[in-house]
C-alpha cells in the first residue's frame, strides 16, 4: 500500500494552490470549544477524541485545528496527516483500514519533530481503540486526534478502553448563545460580541462560586451585567430564527423550509434509527422506536409515564424502557430525573425527556414559524433550552426536577452535596410571586 496515495486527497496544505482553496472554504467562526481542544492539544499527552451527531461539525473543527496548527503554529504540512476512514478506496481489493493506520503511525514516526494525526470518522474501523491503544504505550512522538458519531453505539463501547488514554469533547449542535455570536459574527458586530462574551464571563464565574470550584474559592459574589436594549432586541430576533431552525449548521444556508425538514428527517431521525441502531444493537422493529420517539417529540420536558405512552403508541411498556436508553445514546434525547433527597434518589419512571435540537420536533411534526405565535409551545421550547444549557455545566453533581405534593420546580441543579439551586423557567413578559410557589415549598422543606 503506497500510503501517499490515500493521504494527499485529504491533504490540501501539501499544495500551496489547493491549500488557498481549502482555507476558504473552512467557516472562520470558531465554537468555544476549538479554544479548548487547542489548549489540550499544547498541554496534556492524552489523546483527543472529538464525538457528537450526524453533521453537527466535527470533522470542521479538525480541519480549523489544522488550519490553527500551519498558520498559526508554523507547524511544518508534512508534520500533519489526516485521513477520514469513511474513504471509499478502503473497499479496493488488497487495502484495509488496519493496514492504513499501521502505516500512519509508521509514517509519524519517521518525521522529525511532532507529528499531528487526525483520524476522521474512525467509527468505521473495527477495532480502532486497539491501534491507538498500542501506539499511545509505545509512545509514539505524535499528537492525535480522532472524531467519530456519536449515534454509533459501537464508538461509545469501544472508547470506555481507552479511558485515561483519550479525553473525549462531545459536541452537540449549536447552543442559542453560539448561534448567536454566529450570526454577531457574521455582520461583524464586534460591540455586541464583547457584550455577550462578557456576560458568558460573569456567567462562568457565577457558576464556578456555587460550586466552589478551586479557582473560585475567594468569590463570595458576582453580577452578570444586565443586557443593552441594542442586544436585547438583536438576540431577541436572533431567537426566532434559532427556535425554527436549530443549531445544526448545514440547515442555515438551505433555501427552503421544506429542504431544511427533509435534510433533518434523513440525516438525524431516518438513517440513527433505520442505521445506526438497526446495526448496533439488532433492532427488529425500528418502526415501533419511531413511533414512540415522535410520541415524546409532541412533548418535550413532560414526564414520561410508561403505561399512558404505552397504550398511546401500542408499543408494551418493556419496550420503551429499552427504547429510551438507545434514544439517549444517540444524542436524540437527555432527561431529568425526579429529585430525591435520599441516597436512593431515581425511582424507576420517573423522569422527563428533552430534546437535543428543537428543530428536530419542527422537522417531524411539520411546524415552522407558526409555533412562535403559541404561547404553550414556546414555554416548553424555553424549558428544553434551559436545560440543554443546565446539562452542560461541569461540576454541578445532579441536574433533576422537583414534584411533589402538587408543587413542581423545573430543575434542582446539586451543586454540592449539601447545596440545591431551584430553577423555573416561565417565557412571558411579566411574573407574579405565585409563579414562585414552587421554588418557596422546595426551599422550605429542603431546609429540613
Amino acid at each position: 500500500m503506497d500510503i501517499k496515495q490515500f493521504i494527499t486527497p485529504y491533504s490540501p496544505w501539501f499544495n500551496s494552490e489547493e491549500k488557498e482553496r481549502w482555507e476558504s472554504s473552512i467557516p472562520s467562526f470558531r465554537r468555544p470549544v476549538f479554544e479548548q481542544l487547542m489548549d489540550d492539544l499544547d498541554s496534556i499527552e492524552q489523546m483527543l477524541s472529538v464525538t457528537g451527531p450526524r453533521r453537527v461539525g466535527k470533522s470542521t473543527l479538525l480541519h480549523q485545528m489544522i488550519q490553527h496548527l500551519i498558520n498559526e503554529k508554523n507547524v511544518p504540512v508534512e508534520n500533519i496527516l489526516y485521513y477520514s476512514f469513511d474513504d471509499p478506496a478502503l473497499f479496493q481489493k488488497n487495502c484495509s483500514g488496519e493496514q492504513l493506520i499501521e502505516l500512519l503511525f509508521e509514517s509519524a514516526k519517521k518525521r522529525e519533530g511532532t507529528v499531528y494525526l487526525f483520524l476522521d470518522e474512525i467509527q468505521t474501523l473495527e477495532r480502532w481503540e486497539l491501534y491507538l491503544k498500542k501506539y499511545y504505550d509505545l509512545k509514539f512522538p505524535c499528537r492525535v486526534v480522532v472524531s467519530g458519531s456519536a449515534s454509533s453505539p459501537f464508538f461509545k463501547k469501544s472508547r470506555e478502553s481507552l479511558l485515561g488514554r483519550i479525553k473525549d469533547y462531545h459536541v452537540l449542535p449549536f447552543s442559542f448563545c453560539e448561534y448567536l455570536l454566529f450570526e454577531l459574527t457574521q455582520e461583524k458586530r464586534t460591540d455586541l460580541i464583547q457584550e455577550v462574551h462578557s456576560i458568558r464571563s460573569a456567567g462562568e464565574q457565577l457558576k464556578g462560586m456555587l460550586i466552589r470550584s478551586p479557582s473560585h474559592l475567594e468569590t463570595e459574589y458576582t453580577r452578570i451585567p444586565e443586557l443593552s436594549l441594542e442586544l436585547w432586541d438583536y438576540s431577541s430576533r436572533v431567537m426566532e430564527t434559532y427556535l425554527v431552525d436549530g443549531g445544526f449548521p448545514e440547515v442555515w444556508k438551505m433555501p427552503t423550509q421544506e429542504k431544511k425538514i427533509e435534510y433533518l428527517y434523513d440525516n438525524q431521525v431516518k438513517k440513527v434509527i433505520y442505521e445506526d441502531l438497526v446495526v448496533a444493537t439488532e433492532l427488529r422493529k425500528p418502526e415501533q422506536l419511531k413511533r414512540f420517539y415522535i410520541s415524546l417529540l409532541g412533548h418535550p420536558g413532560v414526564e414520561v409515564n410508561f403505561t399512558k405512552s404505552s397504550n398511546e403508541t401500542e408499543v408494551n411498556r418493556q419496550q420503551i424502557e429499552k427504547y429510551l436508553p438507545l434514544l439517549e445514546m444517540t444524542d436524540l434525547i437527555a432527561h431529568a430525573s425526579k429529585f430525591r433527597k435520599s441516597a436512593t434518589r431515581v425511582r424507576k419512571g420517573n423522569r422527563k425527556y428533552y430534546l437535543i435540537d428543537l428543530a428536530l420536533r419542527n422537522t417531524v411534526l411539520r411546524i415552522g414559524k407558526e409555533l412562535l405565535e403559541d404561547s404553550t409551545t414556546m414555554g416548553l421550547y424555553a424549558e428544553n433550552l434551559v436545560f440543554n444549557a443546565l446539562r452542560k455545566w461541569k461540576g454541578m453533581i445532579q441536574l433533576d426536577y422537583y414534584r411533589e405534593n402538587n408543587q413542581e420546580v423545573d430543575f434542582i441543579v446539586q451543586v454540592t452535596p449539601s447545596k440545591y439551586i431551584p430553577i423555573e423557567v416561565k417565557y412571558r413578559n411579566q411574573w407574579s410571586r405565585s409563579d414562585l410557589k414552587g421554588i418557596d415549598y422546595f426551599r422550605n422543606i429542603s431546609a429540613n
